[in-house]
């Protein structure tokens, strides 16, 4: 509260006098979390207390607490429900409260938290709910989980009086304050806290709120593997978050979330963490290859994998075949992507399959004979890998699929769910639903394919993954303000991975925009300049620096520019070692690490390039821009440097 130390007393001596008159009687520990949860309505939360409170125990939530953190059933109790006593509560809480309407979005049965204060607090036992003692109750309160403001407080709290019958509305005022005005709502009059819930995370509401569509998505129930695909912005990593949630109080076995990029799954935890502490615990966040890493090291299976050696050792291989196969595309790393996305990818096991292979998203054909000449390139880049003892990352994908066919996990999920899976390869697909394994609500699988970044395609149905009837596509950009969208709507992103199984998929032009304003900028000069513009730019950011990320197609491109900020004075911190902590630092990296994460600002750096490229590498290139620009949320500069 934004009090003095003074007023803070006087606020919580009131606390306790109001529930001393009103709940005479009550024992020792209901009484003093209810003072201390009713002392922060003198700050914009709304309390509401069960009538009966401190007598006989009945079915439903004690209090129900409502503002800027989020909505909350509080239950006070000496002892900590079982797993089913605690589905009951939530169910009630549920029940109460969920679909309760804020402009197109609807209060998510999976964005209510449910807290028991007991004596002690300690860990709940079965993830349905956050344990805490009477001293731990600020951690309701922490300005790091502030994500509603006053507006969406108010519009849950009027709705929620109507609908909690046998609960009164009880709350204080702060020294010196005038009653507020019934329907009123006077930004001067935010306390500190609505502020910073209001400004500083202004994007964060989906913690609560949920399109009904994104809502019946998160609670349906599929007997078999799903998918949610949709362009940009959509939500589809927020719906699966809620999913998981859901599911996670559905069971008591682990869940799993992975994904393709390294780094993004770090950043995906603290948001699931925010959205649900109390399965912190219960859901495994890594990228697929450290699974993999950590799954074959606990089975005992030495793999050695070195990027800088494996390099070599494929440059070794294309030298022997460089002057054919340089005649058809002189770039060695298109030949290493058709060994790479292609043979290794897919799991080709023979030269007859890749004679008969349709190599989806590549736009170079080859005959019999050209194909018969990539082999040759393949079977001596595996032969110098073996010699050297090393495995390249999908030989850790084809060893994992051989130990799990010979023995299963020893604890299976209860869920996996698979972020970005457009840019997953086949072979890693069918290793995600051996994981997974069969049955009703075990894999889900989200992506766009309009947002792949790595070439080659597939279709789900190709890796043995059958979604008929159980794809949901997400038409509505929460992400992007519509200014930032129309930019990003320019780009020619083209795919051939259509909705990830064949059928037309929706691309961001088709979106739905659910944001209006934001701002974007351009700037096109010599590469010489780059480094002045852009630190003027960051000069003159609309929002601050540590909520903003520059952004590029490949890393080398990114040194001037990092070199630059650091000698005006920017602190930067590279991508690949982003959590999502708010850190000041201004973030930088290359568009596939910056792949599912978002920034209220973006500066996207492109260097012009006039070289001639076929249809593939164009498209890549369209796909990778839009990528780029839908990162932003509220302002974009596109910076283009041209060599001399």
């Amino acid at each position: 509260m934004n009090l003095s130390a003074h007023a803070r007393r006087q606020v919580q001596q009131r606390a306790t006098e109001l529930v001393g008159g009103e709940f005479p009687g009550l024992g020792a520990l209901p009484r003093q979390v209810l003072a201390a949860l009713l002392a922060h309505t003198a700050a914009g939360w709304r309390l509401f207390v069960r009538e009966g409170f401190g007598g006989a125990r009945e079915a439903g939530a004690d209090v129900f607490l409502i503002g800027p953190g989020g909505v909350f059933a509080v239950v006070v109790d000496e002892r900590l429900p079982d797993l089913d006593a605690a589905r009951a509560l939530m169910r009630h809480a549920q029940h109460r409260l969920s679909g309760i309407g804020y402009g197109l979005r609807t209060l998510a049965g999976s964005g209510i938290h449910l807290v028991v204060v007991g004596p002690n607090g300690g860990r709940s036992t079965n993830g349905m709910y956050l344990s805490l003692a009477l001293t731990e109750l600020p951690r309701l309160f922490r300005r790091d989980a502030l994500h509603l403001d006053r507006r969406q407080v108010e519009s849950i709290s009027e709705a929620a009086a109507g609908r909690l019958a046998g609960y009164r509305r009880l709350s204080v005022r702060a020294p010196g304050r005038e009653p507020e005005p019934t329907g009123l709502l006077d930004v001067r009059e935010l306390t500190e806290d609505q502020v910073a819930a209001a400004q500083q995370r202004p994007f964060d509401s989906w913690l609560t709120f949920l399109h009904p569509h994104q809502q019946a998505v998160v609670t349906r129930r599929y007997n078999g593997p799903a998918r949610i695909s949709g362009p940009a912005g959509t939500g589809k990593t927020v719906v699966a978050l809620h999913r998981l949630r859901h599911l996670a109080r559905r069971s008591t076995d682990p869940l799993l979330f992975t994904t393709f990029v390294r780094t993004l799954p770090l950043v995906h935890q603290r948001s699931f963490e925010r959205l649900a502490p109390e399965l912190a615990d219960r859901v495994e966040f890594t990228n697929l290859h450290a699974w993999v890493r950590g799954f074959l090291a606990q089975r005992g299976i030495h793999v050695n994998v070195h990027s800088g050696q494996i390099r070599t050792q494929f440059n070794l291989a294309w030298r022997g075949h460089r002057e054919v196969l340089g005649a058809l595309e002189p770039r060695p790393e298109y030949w290493r992507d058709e060994v790479d996305r292609v043979i290794k990818g897919r799991g080709v096991e023979s030269l007859a399959d890749y004679l008969r292979l349709s190599r989806r998203g590549r736009s170079l054909r080859l005959d019999a004979n050209q194909k018969r000449l990539v082999w040759a390139l393949y079977q001596d880049y595996e032969k110098l890998l073996q010699d050297k003892g090393l495995h390249d990352h999908n030989d850790l994908i084809t060893l994992a699929a051989q130990e799990l066919g010979g023995k299963g996990l020893e604890r299976p999920y209860a869920a996996v769910v698979a972020d970005e899976v457009q840019d997953i390869s086949l072979q890693g697909l069918r290793l995600l639903r051996t994981i997974a394994g069969d049955g009703p609500d075990r894999l889900l699988l989200v992506g766009d394919g309009q947002q792949q970044v790595y070439p080659g395609g597939w279709r789900l149905s190709d890796a043995g993954i059958p979604i008929q009837g159980r794809g949901e596509v997400l038409r509505v950009n929460y992400r992007n303000r519509a200014e930032v969208l129309e930019f990003a709507r320019r780009f020619d992103a083209t795919n051939q991975v259509d909705d990830l199984d064949g059928a037309v998929g929706i691309a961001l032009q088709e979106a739905e925009s659910a944001n209006s304003g934001g701002r974007t900028e351009s700037w096109r000069g010599p590469v010489a300049d780059l480094p002045a513009a852009l630190v003027e730019v960051v000069r003159g950011l609309p929002v601050p620096v540590g909520r903003t990320a520059v952004i590029a197609l490949h890393r080398r491109e990114l040194e001037a520019c990092r070199d630059a900020l650091r000698a005006a004075g920017v602190p930067v911190l590279w991508l690949e070692d982003y959590t999502g902590q708010e850190d000041g630092k201004l973030k930088i990296g290359t568009v596939h690490r910056a792949k599912g994460l978002d920034f209220q600002a973006v500066l996207v750096v492109q260097f012009a390039r006039h070289e001639a490229v076929d249809e593939e590498a164009r498209e890549l290139r369209g796909r990778q821009h839009l990528v780029a620009a839908t990162r932003a949320r509220d302002y974009l500069w596109w910076g283009t440097a041209e060599s001399a």
